[in-house]
């Protein structure tokens, strides 16, 4: 019988993904929809990908799939058309990669989830199928346009950091399932207006219009595709691209590039600087924003002690590691303020 997981070290993955010279292509889709056997729909999904040569992080739920896959360029249409052989998924929709070098994922992970996407919601008491409309990148600069639209950043505070959209709200989270109520609040006194929200790929924003509608917006829109759709299309209609920075991603690039702009600061010394890092001591793994300058100074660590620790030999650090505190047993995600100027 096949095996349905992958049981290979990851650093001899990533080894093999780094040697590799085969062109590849980072994708993501999503689909809501009622499974009935979320189990035996994870081993067809495991076996389908696999055959066409899949990496990548899937979650699968109750409410159906969230996918970031890479795949090699040459079996795109494999994967259409494997895809197209689940009925919910048929012509779905696939967001390529804005920006990509073929390396984002180095194995094949697909997860089964109380959620595709953690939102604390409890769908039984909305219709999750009654979303926002749907705008494509040129309706979108037409009504973002009009100073009476609301642009509602739906994604994290470290997402957002590092790109967004001209003129958005960007609430200052760590989670989804944080954005949902205060979003909520900052507009409880405008629901009359067209409040327009985005995220990555439309994933979040498809769950967030409904829930919004629900209570009581009139007005909801989200972007269709998210950022990454829209980049594309903005791009291939030669319109104005009113996204500013880099979109952040949930995979090994950590980032891909809409625009020139550099918007955020080395979390560290405070230069200019959008590259997400996770420290290299993996004891601490937390993820933060560090220039060349700051990765040499700390060994791509984010403080002085991680940095230390990361020089010890393997058998001291197991003794001492569980008697030390680092950054990321502080933070879930790094705050520009949490470290600047404070190299623990």
């Amino acid at each position: 019988m096949k095996t349905l997981h992958n049981k290979i070290d990851g650093r001899i993955l990533k080894q093999k993904m780094n040697a590799d010279s085969t062109p590849r292509m980072t994708i993501s889709f999503y689909q809501y929809y009622h499974l009935k056997n979320v189990k035996i729909f994870r081993d067809h999904m495991y076996l389908l990908l696999s055959e066409i040569d899949t990496l990548g992080r899937i979650y699968v739920a109750e409410e159906g799939i969230n996918a970031q896959i890479s795949i090699p360029e040459s079996h795109f249409e494999k994967l259409r058309a494997a895809l197209d052989t689940i009925t919910f998924l048929e012509n779905v929709r696939l967001n390529k990669a804005v920006e990509d070098n073929g390396k984002s994922f180095f194995k094949l992970a697909i997860k089964i989830r109380h959620k595709i996407v953690a939102d604390g919601l409890n769908d039984s008491t909305f219709d999750v199928t009654n979303k926002g409309i749907h705008l494509k990148a040129e309706a979108f600069n037409q009504l973002a346009d009009d100073p009476e639209t609301i642009i509602v950043d739906m994604r994290n505070h470290y997402e957002s950091e590092v790109g967004h959209f001209k003129n958005a709200i960007r609430p200052d989270v760590a989670t989804f399932r944080e954005a949902l109520p205060v979003v909520e609040a900052l507009l409880k006194d405008k629901k009359d207006r067209n409040i327009i929200m985005y995220c990555t790929g439309g994933i979040r924003c498809e769950k967030a219009s409904a829930y919004y509608k629900h209570k009581g917006f009139k007005n909801v829109y989200q972007v269709e595709g998210g950022i990454i759709e829209y980049a594309h299309r903005a791009k291939e209609l030669g319109i104005e691209n009113k996204f500013i920075g880099k979109n952040f991603v949930f995979d090994e690039r950590l980032g891909e590039s809409i625009s020139s702009d550099v918007i955020s600061k080395c979390h560290q010394c405070g230069a200019a600087c959008d590259t997400h890092k996770n420290c290299a001591n993996d004891a601490c793994h937390l993820l933060f924003i560090q220039c060349e300058d700051c990765a040499q100074k700390y060994g791509n660590c984010c403080s002085e002690k991680c940095h230390d620790f990361n020089m010890l030999p393997d058998e001291e650090k197991a003794v001492v590691k569980k008697t030390l505190t680092f950054n990321g047993s502080k933070f879930s995600k790094g705050r520009y303020s949490a470290l600047y100027n404070h190299p623990l």
